[in-house]
């Protein structure tokens, strides 16, 4: 019997995101192409390893106590393989290898992509591959391998950490109200509390910002629009159709000529963090690096 480190690697996939279609978004692979990894390993080893009666239902597929077997081991060979990676790291002073990023798209504007351009001057053996993604698959990806690093905003109620991942600060992102430049010029907030809003969508950092000014000045506002991204915030506002709130970082898309900026300290910030696994071997050297220039570009 030999079993393919490849397809182990695949089942550690399963068990860590918890189950087929989870693994397959973490790994980029179809869901028939991570069942057909199992299937192969199931070959090999002449054991089932996923159960399948659970298949066709409400639940996903899970592991047999023969998969839950070599999903350990999986775990253990990754642990040998970061511990190789960092021995020779040791030894030769060269770090190496392919790093995984995830953020949201001002975290990549300002902070993920400026970062990997800088340890690409440096050290070009580091590769880094920058992902666009939500923070609850996001974490899912972290778990299960599939990335690396995932910079994201702090929800209130969020848990990211745990005994596996760890969670640092980045900065604070503080909220700015912006409104068309076709209404007329004013002095402060308050001016803006009759007019029309556009929203976030619930539990967005965007509407707790919102709700805060409301909060601040007791005021009932008229959030005519929702958006999520802050693209077509900037396109509603720019338009003259309403008042919203952006982050700093979202603030170098406003165009003067269409949109003008006002102070809102009762706004508030978003909180940005980053989080990675933790243990023993983790993160790799290369993770380490890519953190560091992360953390540099924050603190700018």
């Amino acid at each position: 019997m030999r079993i393919d480190p490849r397809r182990l690697a695949v089942l550690g996939a399963v068990a860590n995101a918890g189950g087929v279609l989870a693994a397959a978004g973490v790994l980029r692979l179809t869901p028939s192409a991570v069942s057909q990894h199992i299937a192969r390993l199931e070959a090999e080893t002449g054991v089932t390893l996923l159960d399948r009666s659970r298949l066709g239902g409400r639940r996903a597929a899970g592991l047999t106590p023969a998969g839950r077997l070599l999903a350990a081991h999986a775990a253990r060979l990754a642990e040998t393989l970061a511990t190789a990676e960092r021995d020779l790291a040791a030894l030769t002073g060269q770090v190496s290898g392919p790093v995984e990023v995830g953020g949201f798209p001002t975290a990549i504007r300002h902070l993920l992509a400026p970062a990997a351009a800088a340890v690409a001057m440096v050290n070009p053996a580091v590769r880094v591959r920058i992902r666009q993604i939500e923070p609850e698959p996001g974490f899912a990806a972290l778990r299960a391998g599939g990335l690396d690093l995932l910079v994201h905003d702090a929800r209130p109620g969020d848990r990211p950490g745990g005994p596996h991942l760890r969670t640092v600060r980045l900065l604070d992102d503080p909220f700015h109200v912006v409104y068309p430049a076709s209404w007329a010029p004013v002095a402060g907030v308050e001016a803006l509390l009759g007019r029309p809003w556009t929203d976030g969508p619930p539990g967005s950092a965007a509407r707790e910002a919102l709700d805060r000014i409301a909060a601040a000045h007791d005021a009932d506002l008229s959030r005519g629009h929702e958006c999520l991204e802050f693209p077509a915030v900037v396109a509603i506002v720019a338009a003259g159709l309403a008042a919203a709130v952006l982050p700093a970082l979202a603030l170098p898309m406003v165009e003067p000529a269409l949109v003008r900026i006002l102070p809102a300290p009762e706004a508030g910030a978003r909180r940005i963090n980053l989080t990675h696994r933790r243990g023993r071997h983790e993160p790799s050297p290369a993770a380490e690096l890519v953190v560091d220039a992360i953390r540099a570009q924050a603190a700018r």
